[in-house]
This record gives structure tokens, sequence and C-alpha cells, in this order.
């Protein structure tokens, strides 16, 4: 028996003999079999870098000169505000048209205050999240207490919120804001230390965020498998963390030979950071992934839907608030035009990102993902003097294409 056996086994393969292929095709097997397994989660992942490469080829580099990604952030800040309050909305089952008035309103009310009445700037920067927080729960209220469907109060309060911008401004621009304000959408973070060419501050930061990024992996993965939960193969895993490391390090590089990082991109890095948690460790976030992805079952658990979706509504609103003044001092001046088409970039940015029409499912580090898919598309498209209508048409383009790798996905999972 114990011949047999020998028999049977096949030798190990010699060095230099076939041994390092079959090693390396079998790495690239169980890449594949994993990024097969996680397509939701690395797919669009996988295209933004593949969008940045190409654009990056046929803009004979320009899109990643470190003034070009400089811009791409503070162009797209609002964006990606916005987006993040909309996959919060959009797990929970529900839709929001009023943002982009929100931001027009909000921004009007900060330069009224500002401009005409003299408020001080950090005031008039509360009263301004004050105010599209309770638009944000008036809308929620009717939605969770009055049972009118999101897409009828939010479709009312586009067009609410888009003619008081009108009636506050009197049809006019104003501004200027003050220096302070200005610097929300404008400013970057001094220059600390000594002279070694790039930006120190911008450079630490991107060093802390590493160490976050690989703690925050290496935890997540130590709790999956606490919990026998599935877990990505460990050279699948040492290569998501290799990725995270090398894009963080370029990015941060890109900033640091600039001007630094903008301090909106810090907003955002918090934002990310504290939503990211509710999400994934709070009760709350859980509580709405519950009501979006089965209400009747959340319902029995004991979930109060109402309240969350109260509080989902109201936090889209200050999050609109945050983004009207980022635009607003960005712009150094308030306009009654400001905000048109910013609830479709937001939608589009969370269904691209990930997000599932019938909710329940999304991320918010996939609603960034989505927002800069769509912000690498416009600045590579203007980069390449792209029209502004063909470039409506790649933008729709690409959100029929994720919301179809998301139903194809679900037939996938299903058979």
């Amino acid at each position: 028996m114990s011949t047999d056996v020998t028999a049977k086994t096949p030798a190990p393969a010699p060095p230099g003999k076939g041994g390092g292929a079959a090693a390396g095709g079998g790495l690239l097997q169980l890449v594949l079999d994993g990024l097969r397994r996680n397509m939701r989660q690395y797919g669009m992942l996988i295209a933004l870098g593949l969008i940045v490469a190409l654009f990056a080829v046929w803009t004979d580099g320009d899109l990643l000169l470190p003034r070009n990604v400089s811009n791409l952030v503070l162009q797209n800040s609002y964006v990606l505000i916005l987006a993040v309050g909309m996959m919060l909305v959009i797990i929970a089952g529900h839709i929001d048209l009023s943002v982009g008035s929100v931001t027009a309103f909000v921004g009007a009310f900060a330069a009224v205050l500002t401009v005409q009445h003299d408020v001080s700037w950090p005031v008039a920067v509360v009263l301004s999240l004050v105010v599209g927080a309770v638009a944000g729960s008036v809308q929620g209220f009717l939605i969770a207490y009055l049972g009118i469907p999101s897409f009828i109060v939010t479709l009312a309060g586009m067009l609410i919120f888009r003619g008081m911008t009108e009636i506050l401004l009197e049809g006019q621009t104003l501004g200027p804001f003050p220096d302070g304000l200005q610097k929300i959408g404008n400013g970057f973070l001094p220059e600390a230390g000594p002279n070694t060419n790039y930006h120190n501050l911008t450079l630490l930061l991107g060093l802390a965020l590493i160490v976050f990024a690989v703690f925050q992996e290496v935890r997540d993965r130590r709790r999956q498998k606490e919990f026998s939960l599935d877990v990505v193969p460990r050279n699948l895993f040492l290569l998501k963390i290799i990725s995270i490391v090398a894009a963080i390090l370029v990015v941060t590089l890109l900033l640091a030979s600039y001007k630094g990082a903008p301090i909106i991109l810090l907003i955002l890095g918090v934002l990310v950071v504290g939503y990211g948690y509710l999400m994934r460790n709070a009760v709350f976030g859980r509580h709405i992934y519950a009501i979006g992805g089965n209400l009747p079952a959340a319902k029995l658990s004991g979930v109060k839907d109402k309240k969350v979706t109260f509080l989902v509504f109201l936090n889209m609103g200050a999050l609109a608030a945050l983004a009207g003044l980022a635009i607003a001092a960005r712009l150094n001046a308030a306009s009654p035009k400001a905000g048109l088409n910013y609830e479709l970039e937001a939608i589009a940015s969370a269904f691209i990102g990930g997000a599932s029409m019938s909710g329940g499912v999304g991320t918010v580090l996939g609603a960034i993902i989505g927002g800069l898919v769509l912000g690498v598309l416009n600045n590579g498209m203007n980069l390449l003097s792209v029209g502004s209508d063909w470039q409506q048409v790649i933008k729709g383009m690409a959100l029929l294409a994720a919301v179809g790798f998301d139903v194809w996905n679900k037939r996938k999972v299903g058979s």
C-alpha cells in the first residue's frame, strides 16, 4: 500500500523547470478567483484605476500633474460630500432630488449673512448648517411620519428651495465672501517645518493615513476570522494592502509637490472615516441597512424605521448645506443658478459606487469611488477638449453600465 501512495505522489518541480511558472499561475488564479467572489467590492475600484491610467496616457500625463490633481479634488469636493449623504439615503431605500437646490439655497443664505449683514463667517457657517439640517428634517418628517413618497417630497423640495434661492438673492449673484470662508473651498494647509521641496504637513498626513488604512484592513480581517466569516485569501489581501499603500503614497506625493492638501480634502476625509465607522460598526448604520434591505423584517426586529428615515434625511440636509458652503466658497459668490444637476451627480456617484436600486446595499467608500469616477471622467474629457454634449453621453453610459452590472451581479448570485 505504501508503494502505491509513493508512486501516485507527484514529485516537486525542480527549480527553474516550471516550478516558478506553476506558482505564478497559481497566484494569478487565486487573485482572479478572489476578484470574482468580491466583484461588487472591487469592480469599480479597478474601473477607477483603469480610467485614470487611460486618461493619463491620452493626455500625455497631464491628468496626473500635481496642479491638476489638486484641482480635481477642489472641483469635485461638493459632489463627494453629497454622494456620502446620498449613499445613506439610497441604502435606506429612498431618493433625494432636492440636494442641488438645498445646496444653492444654503450658499445664498450664507452670502446674505456675511455680505449684506456682516455676520462673522464662523457664525454664518454654523447657521447655514442648521438651515440645511432643518430643510432635511422637514422633508424627512413628511416622508417618515406622513408616509409621502420620498420622490414626491424631494421633487417638491427641489422646486421650493430653487425658488427660495432666487427670492433670497433677488435674481443676482452675491459676493465676495470673507477670506476665512473662502479658505473652506480654496484653502490649503499652511507650510511648516524645513524646506524639503515638499509640503511637510501633507507628507505627515499621508503617512498617518497609510498607517490608519493598513491597521483598519488588518483589524477588519481579524474580526471576520473571529466571527468565522469568509475572508479573502492571504495573497489577495496582501495585494490589496500594497495597492492601498501605493495609491495613498502617489496622491500624497502629488499634492505635497504642489501647494499641499486642500482644507476641503481634510473635511472630506473626516466625513469618510466618520460615516464609514457609522455604517460598519454603529447600531444606527445597521438599522439603515436593515430598513433598506427588508423593511418588514426590520420592523419585526424592533427597528424604529420612521426615526431612522427621519435622521437619514436630516443628515442629507446638513451635508447638502456643507456642500453648498464649499461650492460657494470656491466660486467666492452665491448664484441663483448654483447647484444645477448636483442631485443627479450625487445619485450617479452612489449607483456607480455600488448602491442598489432596491436599497440595503452600498458603502461610503463606494460613494467616494463613484464620485471620483465621474470626476476623473469630467477632468480627463476637459483636458482632451471633448464637447459637453459628448461628455453627457459618456457619463450616462457609465451610469447605465454600473446599474446594469448591479442587475447582472444579482442575477448571478441568485442563480
